[in-house]
Order: structure tokens, then sequence, then C-alpha cells
């Protein structure tokens, strides 16, 4: 006779009494004695934070958190003008762009790191990364973590954010190598600079830290959410929804097929 294992949570625990997320009392051992960050990370990464994984974690979120009037705002907003007693359908909504194209990207170049880390020894890794640039050259296709359309001739925001892991020692730095590795390779097939962008450096950086390539997005959904109820806060404020509807109606012309 075969029998089927239940499944089980670790996540969370209470009685009548006591909450507990994991080991820790809710009530005890993290209200009042730990911040959000670090709860977040415990429950995420199933151990105990590091100073250093705080602080990268938070640098991540700050520069994850906002861009502008990007599909994501703009989806939250025409969301929350047409249903405005539905805050969470707005910010849901804007958070479904998060994505391959948009904000989520750092989880498309991990990958590529992990394949450049898994090719072996120095040389093996260069060309595992120009066998990389190449394809996506002939596939006429960003390398996920490279290039963008506002920040030009750099993005600041990764260079920066480089520069702090960089600065951190009990990194192991792994990552970021394979980062500038693939970046050598990029410029090498374009034949020109091509910047390394947010996500390509929060790829790494999340990396360094141990966070799984499959879980890295998840840090762009929550920090992205914390800016779009930013935008909606600014939609109550001052109500853009209509005049986005509206632009887009003016500017893009009807064609109607008579057959």
């Amino acid at each position: 006779m075969t029998t089927t294992k239940v499944p089980e949570t670790r996540l969370c625990s209470h009685t009548l009494t006591s909450l507990h997320y994991r080991e820790k009392n809710l009530v005890e051992d993290l209200l009042g004695q730990r911040t959000f960050t670090e709860v977040m990370l415990m429950q995420i990464l199933a151990r105990e934070p590091r100073p250093v994984d705080m602080r990268i974690v938070d640098a991540v979120l700050i520069v994850l958190m906002e861009h502008g009037l990007t599909p994501s705002a703009i989806a939250t907003r025409l969301i929350y003008m047409s249903a405005p007693e539905n805050l969470q359908g707005a910010v849901s909504a804007g958070l479904l762009a998060v994505g391959s194209s948009f904000v989520g990207t750092m989880e498309n170049c991990s990958r590529l790191l992990d394949r450049i880390q898994a090719a072996g020894d120095a040389e093996a890794q260069k060309a595992e990364a120009l066998a990389i640039a190449r394809q996506h050259k002939t596939e006429r296709s960003a390398v996920p973590g490279f290039g963008h359309h506002l920040h030009k001739p750099v993005d600041p925001r990764a260079y920066k954010l480089l520069e702090l892991g960089r600065a951190e020692p009990d990194l192991k730095g792994d990552k970021i190598a394979a980062l500038m590795t693939l970046s050598a390779a990029v410029d090498e097939v374009a034949g020109r600079p091509i910047t390394i962008n947010a996500t390509g450096a929060v790829a790494a950086l999340l990396g360094e830290i141990g966070v799984p390539t499959g879980v890295m997005r998840g840090f762009a959904v929550i920090s992205r959410a914390a800016g779009l109820v930013a935008h909606i806060v600014e939609e109550q404020q001052s109500p853009s929804g209509r005049f986005i509807w509206d632009t887009v109606e003016h500017a893009m012309p009807t064609v109607v097929d008579h057959g």
C-alpha cells in the first residue's frame, strides 16, 4: 500500500494565544524587534538574514520601486480610473506587467549568469558569454540585463548597485564577475559599449546573497507594489487616467474595413 505524503507548510503556525512566522513568535520576537525587510527575507530565504543581505535587498527594492509612467503604472492608473473602489485590483493590474520585458528581466539575466558560471574556468566562461551574445545578435534580441531606451550611455542605477556590491567584503563576487564577463562579450559582439541596466545589476546582487534565479522576480513584485500604491495616491489627488485614455483615443486612428 502506497502512502501519499501530506503537503505541509513551515511559514506560519498559530495557537489560541500565539502566532509564529516560521520559528519566530510574531509578538515576542518580531514586532518592534525586526524590520519588514528582515522578516521578508527570513520568510523567503528560510534563514536568518545577514547585515549584508539587508543592505543589498534594501538597495534593490529602492531601485525597482519606481520608473515613471511605465506600462505597469499606466495599467494601474487606468484600472483605478475605471474601478476606484478597487485599489488592490488596480495594483494587481500593474503587477501583471512585471515580466520579461519590463521590471522583471533580472530573472532572465540571472539564467545567463548561471550558464556562464556553470561553463567552468575563466576561459570557458568567456566563451560561453560570447556564445550568448552572438546568439542574441543573430536573433536580433536584446541580451537581458543590457541596454536601456532612456538611460544612455550608461544606466546610473546599475553602476551604483555594482559599486555597492563590490564594497561588501562578505560577498564572493562570483555573480558580479559573471555579469562583467557577459558585459565584455556583449560589447565585443555589438562593436560598441552597451550599458548594463538596473535589472542586470539586480540579478548579480541578488545572486550574490543567494536568492535563487526563479525567485528574483518576486522582489520586483514586492518593490513595484509599493510604487504602484504611490501612483494611486497621485491619481487620487491629480487624476490622469482619463487624460491617458483620451490621448490614446485621439492619437491612434481607427481603420474601418468595409470588406
